[in-house]
């Protein structure tokens, strides 16, 4: 037991000082127990075995779908513009529309999915950001308690009652913990949340002096487009069967010397009607043009015009769908090739050379679609054009070619970060496919007469969103993951078969029996919440959970009260932290944006959360029985 207790209290340490990764404490805590031969080698390793591990890792890649598609941000920005420029009314939007995607999302990815989308709104309706950032993070813990998936400890007490239901610590009446039976609780917190952030938010997150809209170094990719003037004159035309440019390239079409015309660009679409995909390519010497394709030129109408009626393709109308005749807004997107400045150095070789001779195509497969000199523009200039010192050349291209014109920075400087801006590119065509397959996995997770297991139906919709190419790759699939939450996880949960095994977490809830249980099951609940609440402001609410829960479920075994109720007290206590910008990952997220100092969460955040406490102490054994 004390060989345990000195690993726990040391790995607590390591947690709240923060100068070692919280997962290699994990990993420390879990050889010590290994070594000390508190545990087996099966017990040590099931944390990575363990259904909670594998339905979190799903839930990532699912929720890279959601991100990646730009589902949760269409549902989001299209609600937050309901509030106008009224301020109350963006403050109760951006705190429901925040909880109800937190409900199916991880806090941390709905915090960073809504925060430039707040930002914007404030912006838009005169308000200060600071009044709301601060209830966008708290709103997505709220969101967090109203489901299973919602946030980590919900799933950790889950875990907790199913095992000392196997067990035979608790009798198979008690009812197991469900999707939604969080619900009741998550609206409570959402309600209490609100009813004291306003005043909070008001008195104490007051706009500052010095608080000023910083433009961010070089354009997003809509304002480069608007810039240049690239949606102006821009037309789509459809390949067909046309005998004239079946099987040739747009180089032995001489497109460009013959009309005048540009090709940005070249889509071809694959799939069936409900798994559609969109490959967007480069014009390049190579490219044999092909039935069903689309080209975007770039031109004057009358020569786009007679393009069509020599080559005989057909021009496609702005709201015709590219692979469909279905309507759609048509629009210059940037899915798998970009756009991006390139600013042009005084000592750069490349100057008054023209652009065919820098081999901006051969060598990097990059083309410039315009020239701005001083306070003119040029688009879609000829190959012969000269390039000047100081020019600034709109290029485009994929991505990763893009981000290789840094190689040559000798030459020009590459204006903002286009691989930042590719990373927010959406794949919006895929949102349907997207809100389809969380619908099911969500209805296979609720509906009790689905015979699929709740890790079962995550991993499926991970697997879909996967095939379907919500997300774009197994590579892309990997990186939703946060793998140092997995290992944390996974690592800390043998320390709760530690604490059973050597009778520690039986001691700690004999003592909390003992000194609080005799006089109220109430003091008992408080004292387990507040334990709870206290650790979480130190270490993470997942650890917390884990450390926690089995205390929790001894106390109530000890008292005979509901296990339900004080396991639902650790998972509420755990995400109801909100006293520091350390607490939880949303916390962090937006005190830079904010502007915060760490008084600003002690005046709002430790307010709320004894509030929270005290509502909840009362409120858990009138829903779920004492």
């Amino acid at each position: 037991m004390i060989t345990t207790l000195v690993i726990l209290l040391v790995s607590v340490v390591l947690f709240v000082s923060g100068k070692v990764r919280s997962d290699l404490v994990a990993m420390g805590a879990l050889l010590a127990l290994l070594v000390s031969q508190i545990l087996t080698p099966n017990e040590a390793l099931a944390g990575f075995s363990n259904n909670t591990v594998i339905m979190m890792a799903g839930l990532f890649v699912v929720g890279g779908g959601i991100f990646q598609t730009g589902l949760a941000k269409m549902i989001g920005s299209r609600v937050i513009k309901l509030a106008g420029t009224s301020e109350m009314r963006l403050f109760l939007l951006v705190m429901l529309v925040t909880a109800l995607i937190g409900a199916f999302v991880s806090n941390t990815g709905t915090v960073a999915l809504m925060l430039p989308i707040v930002v914007s709104m404030a912006a838009y309706a005169g308000a200060s950001p600071r009044r709301l950032l601060i209830p966008l993070a708290f709103a997505s813990s709220f969101g967090g308690m109203m489901t299973l998936i919602g946030t980590p400890p919900n799933l950790v007490i889950q875990e907790t009652l199913v095992a000392a239901k196997e067990a035979g610590l608790v009798p198979e009446s008690v009812p197991d913990i469900e999707f939604f039976t969080f619900l009741p609780i998550g609206l409570i917190a959402l309600t209490v949340g609100v009813l004291v952030l306003i005043p909070l938010t008001k008195i104490f997150l007051r706009p500052t002096s010095s608080e000023k809209n910083n433009r961010k170094e070089g354009k997003s990719l809509s304002e480069l487009v608007k810039e240049y003037g690239l949606s102006e004159n821009l037309f789509r035309v459809s390949v067909g069967d046309s005998v004239a440019v079946n099987g040739k390239t747009v180089v032995e079409l001489d497109i460009y010397n013959k009309y005048g015309v540009t090709v940005l660009e070249l889509r071809r679409g694959s799939g069936g009607k409900f798994v559609r995909s969109v490959n967007q390519q480069l014009a390049s010497p190579t490219l044999v043009l092909q039935q069903g394709d689309v080209l975007y030129l770039s031109g004057a109408p009358e020569r786009v015009q007679q393009l069509t009626e020599d080559l005989s393709l057909k021009l496609l109308d702005k709201q015709t769908d590219d692979f469909s005749d279905k309507a759609s807004n048509a629009s210059l997107d940037f899915y798998d090739i970009g756009i991006a400045e390139i600013l042009v150095m005084p000592s750069s070789s490349v100057i008054n050379r023209q652009i065919q001779e820098v081999g901006f195509r051969s060598k990097f497969n990059i083309n410039v679609l315009g020239i701005r000199r001083g306070h003119s523009y040029m688009l879609h200039p000829s190959g012969s054009k000269k390039i000047h010192e100081s020019d600034v050349l709109l290029v485009q291209g994929r991505w990763k070619d893009i981000a290789r014109l840094r190689n040559e920075s000798n030459n020009w400087v590459v204006l903002g970060e286009p691989l930042d801006e590719a990373a927010k590119v959406t794949l919006d065509y895929k949102a349907p496919i997207a809100a389809l397959i969380m619908v099911l996995m969500i209805l296979a997770m609720v509906i009790d007469s689905i015979p699929i297991a709740p890790v079962t139906a995550v991993l499926l919709a991970a697997g879909l969103m996967v095939v379907t190419g919500c997300v774009r790759s197994m590579e892309a699939a990997y990186k939703t993951i946060n793998w140092q939450t997995i290992v944390l996880f996974a690592a800390m949960l043998p320390m709760s078969t530690a604490l059973e095994h050597t009778g520690t977490s039986t001691m700690i809830a004999d003592y909390i029996v003992n000194t609080f249980g005799l006089s109220s099951p109430y003091v008992a609940l408080g004292a387990v919440y507040f334990a709870t609440s206290m650790m979480t402001v130190f270490i993470s609410n997942t650890v917390t959970a884990v450390l926690m829960a089995p205390i929790a479920l001894q106390c109530a075994i000890g008292i005979g009260s509901n296990p339900i109720v004080f396991l639902m007290a650790v998972t509420v206590a755990a995400s109801m932290s909100f006293a520091t910008p350390f607490s939880t990952p949303p916390n962090a997220l937006v005190m830079p944006a904010g502007q915060y100092s760490f008084m600003d969460f002690i005046r709002v955040g430790l307010p709320l959360q004894i509030i929270m406490g005290i509502v909840m102490i009362i409120v858990l054994p009138l829903v779920f029985g004492l």
